[in-house]
């Protein structure tokens, strides 16, 4: 539904619209006080259906980036998480949407994209090309983010020419920006029947578990420090 605002009466309009005027302007950039003046720094998650718990039964509780704002919250610190995942994103698609995303800020940002691409057999030189791009507006937006770049890998099905050009556009791009890499985020998840949904792609809960155990060996350090 669009947004749609009653003209206001007589010579409030101006003023009104300049505030609205002055509200989009600032939400252009990453907005480091107010999180600072609230005292939570912000861990953002992007990506796909993956990220979004897509079948779940309860993805505000059972998805990966949620099990990691529980365990956040058992240890009592300051990170607030923001799940960003979109259901049958492409990296093309995160492109377009991420500018959006950052303007609630990030101090943290895993970026979870590519998988799509890759089952729709996509040239792994155009995912790597988007791929880079998304981490260049973050670290626009966002210069003193931490980037955690969450790697995927093509099953034998697409062909083992593309399965292995797809698996290396990931630790390229970590090595050429100095990002952290996971490098496969459904490693001791993919391939196994009981920790997938009936489609063999998508977590259950459990694996969903698994996943956010892999993310916190590496995540926990950093939100201490």
């Amino acid at each position: 539904m669009p947004f749609v605002m009653n003209s206001p009466q007589g010579s409030r309009a101006p003023r009104l619209i300049a505030g609205l005027a002055a509200l989009l302007i600032g939400a252009s950039a990453c907005p480091a006080q107010p999180q600072a003046a609230q005292g939570a720094r912000t861990l953002v998650f992007f990506g796909d259906s993956l990220t979004a718990g897509l079948g779940l039964a309860d993805p505000a509780t059972q998805s990966f980036p949620s099990v990691i704002q529980q365990k956040i919250d058992a240890e009592h610190l300051h990170w607030r998480v923001v799940n960003a995942g979109l259901s049958g994103e492409t990296s093309a698609g995160g492109l377009r949407r991420v500018d959006w995303v950052l303007r609630q800020g990030a101090d943290i940002f895993v970026l979870e994209l590519g998988g799509n691409d890759g089952l729709r057999g996509i040239a792994p030189a155009v995912t790597r090309d988007n791929l880079q791009a998304i981490v260049d507006r973050v670290r626009s937006a966002c210069p003193k983010a931490r980037v955690i770049l969450a790697g995927m890998r093509m099953p034998a099905s697409m062909g083992p020419d593309y399965a292995s050009a797809f698996q290396t556009i990931y630790p390229d791009l970590a090595q050429k920006n100095g990002l952290i890499l996971v490098p496969f985020l459904l490693e001791g998840v993919a391939g196994k029947p009981e920790l997938n949904q009936p489609d063999g792609i998508h977590p259950t809960a459990a694996g969903d578990l698994i996943v956010a155990d892999l993310l916190w060996g590496i995540l926990r350090p950093i939100l201490r420090n």
